[in-house]
């Protein structure tokens, strides 16, 4: 029996490869014997870089870059043979691991440091850089990673000023006389795992600022002020699918540098060969650590699973489920299975994935055993 387990990350607790090895070790205890093709995905968040490190062959390096609150961090990079190829996460950066509970606020958070890992890529050389926007911390339409490149952000009286989503609504005047030429020789490749335009109810401030702690009372300003800055700096990106991405800086990065915005998964997908792989299999895993509704949107899940045949059964574990999963079935996962076993804090449940995962793939496999002999 062949089994593909082609699972995304498990966002501040697990990556694609240890949730894939966790969910194979559970379905061994009732198939030991099993053909398992353990292929971990991303589709442009937390994790991906991994992900496309070990399809490209890329090696990973180090540097130090601005974090979320203007602070070093380290943050990983990826070159292919020669630095023809960069891969940058944005997580790496400004993260919502990087910052704490406490202080998440994504109209404070800077994405300077993803500005300086394009500079650093550039600098090794690098033509073309693959950047992941997914799992950010911020909401500043991509002004933070704009300076890092050299451009200028003023308000009405030529004062040059924070460029933090904060501030958004104060810019009047864009400069970008700093920027280097050689920008306009790279080609920059966003992967995203969201198609949510700009601005808007669908849009970064009203989905994702919640998520990051932005207040209620402060979604509609947010969002008036992102829409502000880009009637100013590109209107076509207010409504501009995936633009929304990573708190605007899919419209920031296609505005000031240029580049391209792809869906995440089909990415990937591509590098993985996922397609071929999955075509003779008998069953095929899916994964993530939330699954509802916008699992649908061009999440790894459904992105796996519309490459399967319609006859090979696919199941998604995950950790927790939401609303709308209506649209993942609709997508082609065939049943969902969460795997919290039982009501707890956020972070005993993390410390239990492992476990929940193990025992949820152990009992999924018993069923589906039962089902097949």
């Amino acid at each position: 029996m062949k089994i593909v387990i082609a699972p995304d990350s498990f966002k501040e607790s697990l990556t694609a490869h240890e949730v894939a090895e966790y969910i194979k070790e559970g379905f061994q205890e009732i198939y030991p014997d099993a053909d398992y093709h353990l292929l971990p995905v991303g589709d442009g968040g937390e994790g991906t870089l991994e992900v496309l490190s070990k399809a490209l062959d890329a090696k990973t390096t180090q540097t130090t870059v601005s974090g979320p609150f203007g602070d070093p961090v380290l943050a990983k990079v990826a070159f292919t043979e020669g630095n023809e190829t960069a891969l940058i996460e944005m997580a790496e950066v400004c993260g919502l691991h990087l910052v704490p509970g406490s202080e998440r606020n994504p109209l404070q958070v800077s994405t300077k440091g993803v500005g300086e890992l394009i500079l650093h890529a550039m600098k090794k050389g690098a033509t073309e850089i693959i950047v992941g926007i997914g799992g950010s911390a911020s909401n500043d339409g991509g002004i933070g990673m704009a300076s890092a490149l050299g451009y200028e952000f003023l308000d009405a009286e030529n004062n040059i000023i924070n460029p933090i989503g904060a501030n958004l609504e104060h810019i009047a005047t864009i400069r970008s006389e700093n920027v280097p030429a050689e920008l306009k020789n790279i080609v920059i490749n966003i992967v995203t795992d969201v198609e949510n335009p700009l601005c808007g109810k669908d849009g970064a401030s009203y989905v994702f600022g919640p998520q990051k702690g932005l207040a209620t009372t402060d979604l509609a300003s947010a969002d008036e002020a992102m829409r502000h800055f880009y009637q100013l700096a590109n209107p076509a990106m207010i409504t501009t699918p995936r633009a929304g991405a990573g708190g605007g800086i899919g419209a920031g990065l296609a505005t000031f540098a240029k580049a391209n915005l792809l869906s995440g998964i089909d990415f990937v997908i591509d590098a993985l060969e996922i397609k071929a792989v999955c075509r003779d299999a008998d069953l095929v895993i899916v994964g993530e650590g939330k699954m509802d509704g916008q699992t649908a949107q061009g999440k790894a899940p459904v992105g796996v699973a519309k490459e399967v045949p319609a006859e090979i059964p696919v199941f998604a574990i995950c950790g927790s489920v939401g609303e709308g999963l209506e649209a993942v079935y609709e997508a082609g996962i065939s049943a969902v299975f969460p795997s919290i076993a039982k009501p707890a804090t956020l972070e005993k449940i993390l410390k239990e994935t492992p476990n929940n995962l193990r025992r949820t793939a152990r009992n999924v496999a018993a069923v589906w055993k039962g089902r097949v002999e």
